[in-house]
C-alpha cells in the first residue's frame, strides 16, 4: 500500500481510591487501537507481582474477560504495528523482566550502535524495545531512583520515543528531549491515565490535563500523587505526521485539536490552489476533516464519495505489485452517482509511492467525472523518517523520480497541488519535525543515516 504506518499506542494507568486498573486500560487500549493492530499487551502490577497477557492480533483479540476482571491497582499497556510483514513474540510488549515493565513507541536512531555496545558486555538484545529496557533497568539498579536513571538513559538515546512503565509499584511516563512521539495525561477522581493521544482519555471519561513536555518525566505513586521533572530539553518537534495523519480527530495533542488543525490544513489548499468544482470529496479516513475545510472555505459541496471497507486487512503485505493494486478494491468502492458528469476536488493526506491513489483514480475515473482535482494536505513526503514511521528509501518515494507534473500525469488527475511547507508551517506551527518534508532532522543520529541512506 501507498500508506506511511506509525508504530505504537501506549496507556498507562493508575488507580487513585483501590479501583481496579484492568478496565480503564482495557479501553484505553482500544482508544489507541489506530495506532497499532498486529499485536496488543498489558501488564498488571498489585502486591509485588506482575500480572502479563500479550499476543498477536487486535486488543479484542488478545485481551479476554479473564484479564479485564484483575483487582491491579496499575497497568501498562501497548498496540503494535511493525514496520515489516511479519512479528516476533519478543517484540510485542509491554516488555516485563527484573521488576520492570515498559511500554515503548517510537525508534531509537542510534540502535545499531547502542545495540553492539550493549552485546559487547555479555547482553542478548533482540529488538530495540529490549536495549531500552535493559538500558533503563541498569540505571534503576544503580538505586538511585527514576529520574536519574531517565536522565542517564536519555544522554545515550537518539530518536523518537515516548515510555511508560511500572517500577516498585510505581508508574513513570517520559519523553524524548525533542517530543516527537506523542504523550498525553489526563486524570480525574479515580485515575490517573498517560497515554498516546487523547482519545484514549475521552473513552474513559478522563479529562485531557495535558502533553509530557520534551524531556519530560512523570511519576505517580500510592493514592495517584503525581510529581514531575524536566530533565532534558532540547526543544520541541514534534511530528508533523501526527497532525496531517496519524492521530484520531478527536484528539488532543501537544495542546491542539486534530480535528481543527485538519479543517484549517483544508482551508489552506484553497487559499493556495482554489478551483472551480462542482463538489469536494475526502478519500477515507483521515481526510474527512480537511475536505469539510475545503468545502467551508471554498463553497463547494462536500460529499462522502468514496466508502471503505473496514474488514479488509493489511495489503502493503501482499506479494507482488499487482496484488497490492488489487486489493485497494477491495478496500474502498467510489460512489458513481457522486463522481458521474461532475467536477470533482478529491482530497487526500499525503502521497508516498503514488500507487494506491494511482489505482484509486482508475476507480473514480471508471465513474465518469467530468474532471479530477487532486489536492494533498501534506507537502512532497522526499526524504525517509528514522523516528519510527514506515517512510520508504529515498528512491521508492515517488517525489523523488518524478516531478509534480509527471506525478499527475501517473496518477491520472487533471490537476495536483500539495500543500506548501510554508502553509502546513503556517496551520501547525514551526515547532514540529518536518525531516521526511525538508531533509532536514533534530538529532545527530538521523543526519548521519540520511546522508548514509543518500549515498547508498
Amino acid at each position: 500500500m501507498d500508506e506511511a504506518k506509525e508504530k505504537c499506542g501506549i496507556v498507562a494507568v493508575v488507580s487513585k481510591k483501590g479501583k481496579p486498573a484492568a478496565p480503564v486500560l482495557y479501553t484505553g487500549l482500544l482508544g489507541v487501537q489506530h495506532r497499532g493492530q498486529d499485536a496488543a499487551g498489558f501488564v498488571l502490577y498489585g502486591d509485588g507481582e506482575f500480572y502479563e497477557k500479550r499476543g498477536a492480533g487486535l486488543v479484542l483479540d488478545v485481551l479476554e474477560e479473564k484479564d479485564i476482571a484483575q483487582p491491579h491497582l496499575v497497568g501498562a499497556g501497548h498496540t503494535r504495528y511493525p514496520t515489516t510483514g511479519t512479528i516476533r513474540f519478543l517484540e510485542i510488549q509491554p516488555i516485563t523482566k527484573d521488576g520492570l515493565c515498559i511500554a515503548y513507541n517510537g525508534h531509537i536512531t542510534n540502535f545499531g550502535n547502542l545495540k553492539e555496545g550493549w552485546e559487547s558486555e555479555g547482553n542478548v538484545c533482540g529488538a530495540e524495545c529490549e536495549l531500552v529496557h535493559g538500558m533503563l533497568l541498569g540505571e534503576l539498579q544503580k538505586g538511585e531512583g527514576v529520574k536519574k536513571a531517565v536522565s542517564a538513559m536519555m544522554g545515550r538515546l537518539d530518536g523518537a520515543y515516548s515510555i511508560v512503565g511500572i517500577w516498585k509499584g510505581e508508574v513513570f511516563a517520559f519523553r524524548d528531549p525533542h517530543a516527537i512521539r506523542p504523550l498525553v495525561y489526563g486524570e480525574n477522581e479515580d485515575y490517573v491515565v498517560f497515554c498516546s493521544e487523547s482519545c484514549a482519555l475521552d473513552s474513559n471519561g478522563i479529562r485531557y490535563a495535558g502533553s509530557v513536555g520534551p524531556g519530560q518525566v512523570f511519576i505517580v505513586g500510592e493514592g495517584g500523587k503525581m510529581e514531575s521533572e524536566t530533565l532534558n530539553n532540547k526543544g520541541e518537534r514534534n511530528c508533523m505526521f501526527e497532525y496531517v495523519y496519524f492521530s484520531r480527530p478527536d484528539s488532543t495533542i501537544n495542546g491542539k485539536s486534530v480535528e481543527r488543525i485538519r479543517r484549517e490544513l483544508g482551508a489552506q489548499l484553497v487559499r493556495e490552489s482554489p478551483v472551480e468544482a462542482d463538489v469536494v470529496v475526502p478519500v477515507p479516513d483521515t481526510s474527512r476533516s480537511a475536505a469539510l475545510g475545503y468545502s467551508q472555505e471554498s463553497g463547494i459541496r462536500y460529499s462522502e464519495g468514496i466508502i471503505k471497507n473496514r474488514y479488509i486487512g493489511r495489503t502493503f503485505i501482499m506479494p507482488t505489485q499487482e496484488a497490492r493494486e488489487k486489493a485497494v478494491r477491495m478496500k474502498v468502492n467510489p460512489m458513481r452517482q457522486v463522481f458521474e458528469g461532475r467536477r470533482v476536488v478529491l482530497i487526500d493526506d499525503s502521497i508516498v509511492r503514488g500507487t494506491t491513489m494511482r489505482e484509486m483514480m482508475k476507480m473514480i475515473r471508471s465513474c465518469n467525472p467530468k474532471e479530477v482535482h487532486l489536492r494533498i494536505t501534506c507537502p512532497p513526503i522526499a526524504s525517509p523518517c528514522f523516528y519510527g514511521v514506515n517512510i520508504p528509501t529515498y528512491s521508492e518515494l515517488i517525489i523523488n523520480r518524478k516531478s509534480v507534473e509527471e506525478i499527475r500525469e501517473y496518477i491520472g488527475a487533471d490537476s495536483l497541488y500539495y500543500l506548501s511547507l510554508e502553509g502546513l508551517k503556517k496551520v501547525i506551527g514551526d515547532g514540529n519535525c518536518f525531516g521526511c518534508l525538508s531533509g532536514q532532522y533534530p538529532t545527530e543520529a538521523a543526519r548521519e543515516q540520511a546522508e548514509k541512506a543518500k549515498r547508498s
